[in-house]
């Protein structure tokens, strides 16, 4: 080899590594990628409910912490196959990017099935968690590991959560889903998923207080089980004693995943709210609908000002409205009931409501319904997001929601 000829190869290579150590430092430099990346999803999460729960929290002039995000968009979330998305239907698509049929947690055209965030963020080398209020097995977190479209496949969504999720934090309902019902679960394979789990590593906390004792030093690997099915609601006070908020349990995912030098991905599902939606419990809806409000407000707090954060809808059932012109300053009892035109002040499109007070049995407030059903059914109405961090400007204006999906991909 001529010496010419060799001098020649050597500043071929280092050309390529100059442009190779140029391409590393504009990825990770130059292209600042979001540390903490949470998405809230919530049913009911309209611009008439919105309204309502402001007004029943403070009256006409009292602002929610979610209506001071940066970015706003109105999302439409119709299915494959209706114009009107069922829960999950809705969950699939801003999970997988793709509509998804009614009755379905993704679309099952392809011959496999589709990648999820969770999975995404964890290819990135991003720890990932789960919040639920409602059960861990439901549909909204389930469209984000489980490898069944069926929702209501309970047994296999279970499975997959234990043996194929390999998500780091996992804190909500569900444990009769994970249980043998030898051992007052629902299962019928005489699995006990939650021993199973703990066997794999997993810390298990059955409460508030088990829960923040869990080590915060080692990469985290926690099932938090606080309720057999979901959690109580905000205003079963009793019930509720010993189980951590839906702020709690949010607080305690950021601090467990944030060890993660990559990142994290975390998935909060605030469905307590559609729960309650589904029985025409108005008051109870708003409730919830504020309990949101203080885990967003907690992410905040506690993700920093870089995160990526994202606040969306998932379905609208019931439709809930507030009739009628209370005061400016009314709030809380204030604007509900019969209002001074002698007219309901909630109402619902449909549903089992009556606008009967509460039973013997403590069942809360239902109010009444144009159409009676048996549960309340989806109404066609635009669902809001509100974001705020790196990427998030493209949430505007009128969306699909399926768009979020893009958008988080691109910030991993």
């Amino acid at each position: 080899m001529s010496k010419k000829f060799r001098n020649r190869l050597l500043a071929l290579v280092c050309l390529f590594v100059f442009f190779a150590v140029g391409i590393l430092f504009y990825a990770n430099w130059v292209i600042q990628r979001p540390f903490a990346i949470i998405l809230f999803l919530s049913d009911n999460l309209t611009p008439s409910v919105l309204a309502a729960s402001r007004i029943y929290a403070g009256g006409a002039d009292h602002r929610l912490g979610m209506e001071k995000f940066p970015h706003l968009a109105l999302l439409s979330s119709q299915a494959n196959d209706f114009a009107v998305a069922d829960g999950p239907a809705a969950a699939g698509s801003v999970a997988t990017g793709q509509k998804a049929n009614n009755g379905s947690l993704r679309f099952e055209g392809g011959k496999s099935p589709l990648p999820t965030l969770m999975e995404l963020a964890r290819k990135r080398g991003r720890a990932t968690g789960i919040v639920s209020n409602t059960s861990l097995t439901d549909a909204t977190a389930a469209a984000f590991y489980a490898g069944t479209s069926d929702p209501l496949d309970f047994e296999m969504i279970g499975k997959d959560l234990a043996e194929k999720s390999e998500i780091n934090v996992l804190l909500g309902g569900g444990a009769a889903d994970l249980l043998p019902d030898s051992k007052d679960g629902r299962r019928r394979d005489g699995r006990d998923l939650i021993l199973e789990m703990r066997n794999r590593g997993y810390d298990i906390a059955r409460n508030r207080q088990e829960m923040e004792s869990t080590p915060q030093w080692r990469a985290p690997r926690v099932l938090g089980l606080f309720s057999k099915g979901p959690l109580a609601f905000a205003d079963e006070v009793q019930a509720s004693a010993s189980q951590p908020s839906l702020s709690d349990m949010v607080l305690q995912a950021i601090l467990l995943l944030q060890y993660n030098p990559k990142g994290y991905f975390l998935v909060v599902d605030a469905g307590l709210s559609g729960k309650a939606a589904l029985q025409n419990q108005g008051e109870r809806t708003m409730k919830e609908i504020l309990v949101l409000d203080r885990a967003v407000a907690t992410a905040r707090t506690y993700a920093g000002e870089n995160a990526l954060i994202v606040v969306a809808g998932r379905s609208n059932p019931g439709g809930l409205r507030m009739n009628g012109y209370s005061f400016r300053n009314d709030k809380g009892a204030a604007v509900l009931g019969i209002n001074a035109q002698g007219i309901p002040s909630l109402t619902w499109s449909t549903g089992p409501g009556s606008g009967a007070k509460s039973s013997p049995e403590g069942l809360a407030r239902t109010e009444p319904p144009a159409f009676q059903t048996a549960s309340a059914i989806g109404v066609a109405e635009d669902v809001v997001a509100v974001s705020q961090g790196p990427g998030t400007e493209v949430l505007q204006g009128f969306q699909d929601n399926t768009d979020i999906f893009r958008v988080i991909r691109k910030g991993f």
